[in-house]
């Protein structure tokens, strides 16, 4: 964790003081509870794995597409803390398939149901397919899954947003703010609790930006990154322990985020690039082209230097800074140390709500599907959704 925070341009870890004081508490909870990570393998889903795991569940489950991934888990976990008394064990299958719902019926006497799984990229809005999915994973699973736990009496669930679906810009904030809606009114007049966390970047998580800075080093390439652009970054460990507290001792409608201030943790990416590379001993040398920073990686001196291209972000739904809320949201900022919590009203139009289910639904059935319509059924429930086809995404970019 050092490693990541001297990079993000930090000290100390964010939630030291709320883990310390909730610590006997969060212990005791977890070590007499059963519960079932979904997306449990990606960056995030494993903190939060390892962050239950090492308090000792009576049960620990944990459901992911990437059969990869889950290996790597386990090993991690078996190298690092070993073994538990309680039952852990990993299943590689699609949540959103007839597998998934045979496991479920089977078993379903868990506590605490933690959704981790996501399409979080940008880029993956670029094309209708790839929107369809991400509607499946960020919306549809979202609401089977909960529909399941409250079938089977389930009291509390987790799920994860995303700082993105405030003030959303591009599709993927936008799902994940729709799906806000639709799980929270799921809990409305029910026995089932409901809470969330918006967080920002992860530091060097799979598919990031910091994580293609370490992939293109180890490959010899250049590293391409924007520079007018301002982000947050939580490491990878604060990110389990974020979505653990919001699960633990989150109220019904909550959404936890970081206390982060946009005056000191709000960073650009080349001071990132700058930070990430002087712990390697090289500087940044900026390129004016993507031909040029292709061309200096044989001629430079790479133990002293690495091309970098740094460029203006010109492409679908890049916001240039980020915010964790919204000017009409309830915020209560006095019940921990280093985190907020948003109170969200459910009052949601139930009948909007049904309607972009059903067209959307239908529009997935379509044999030539249109994404035009798709964003179409967006606006009509989020109409002061911000975004912009720019019809230029990241993929056409280094």
């Amino acid at each position: 964790m050092d490693e990541y925070l001297r990079i993000i341009g930090r000290k100390h870890p964010l939630f030291v003081a709320d883990i310390i004081s909730l610590m006997e508490r969060l212990d005791r909870v977890v070590s007499n509870s059963a519960f079932l990570v979904i997306g449990g393998a990606g960056s995030i889903g494993s903190a939060v794995v390892k962050e239950i795991f090492k308090r000792n569940p009576l049960r620990l489950h944990v459901i992911d597409i990437s059969e990869n991934n889950l290996t790597e888990l386990v090993r991690d976990i078996r190298s690092e803390f070993g073994y538990i008394d309680g039952d852990f064990r990993t299943f590689a299958i699609d949540v959103g398939s007839k597998e998934y719902d045979s496991y479920f019926e089977i078993n379903n006497s868990f506590d605490y149901v933690l959704n981790l799984s996501a399409l979080k990229h940008v880029r993956s809005e670029k094309d209708v397919f790839t929107l369809m999915r991400m509607i499946d994973v960020n919306i549809f699973n979202t609401i089977k899954t909960i529909k399941q736990c409250k079938e089977k009496n389930i009291k509390n669930y987790f799920c994860v947003s995303t700082d993105k679906a405030a003030n959303p810009v591009n599709l993927m904030g936008a799902s994940k703010r729709i799906m806000e809606m639709f799980a929270f009114n799921e809990s409305l007049n029910s026995q089932i609790k409901i809470s969330m966390a918006r967080f920002a970047n992860v530091a060097f998580s799979d598919g990031s930006l910091l994580h293609s800075f370490k992939e293109r080093i180890a490959k010899k390439q250049p590293i391409a990154a924007p520079k007018d652009v301002k982000r947050y970054f939580l490491t990878p460990q604060e990110s389990g322990e974020l979505c653990l507290l919001s699960c633990i001792f989150g109220e019904n409608g909550d959404i936890f985020f970081p206390k982060l201030d946009k005056d000191i943790h709000l960073l650009d990416f080349l001071s990132i690039l700058r930070n990430f590379l002087a712990q390697k001993g090289i500087k940044v040398y900026e390129c004016l082209s993507e031909d040029e920073a292709r061309s200096k990686v044989k001629s430079l001196n790479l133990d002293n230097y690495w091309p970098c291209y740094l460029s203006i972000s010109d492409t679908t739904g890049e916001k240039d800074y980020e915010e964790f809320f919204t000017d009409n949201e309830d915020l209560v900022m006095n019940i921990f140390e280093s985190i907020g919590v948003i109170k969200t009203k459910i009052n949601f139009d139930q009948k909007k709500l049904n309607i972009f289910y059903k067209n959307i639904i239908n529009l997935k059935q379509s044999k030539n599907p249109s994404k035009k319509k798709i964003i179409d059924e967006f606006f009509k429930l989020l109409p002061k959704l911000d975004y912009e086809d720019k019809e230029k995404y990241l993929d056409a970019k280094m």
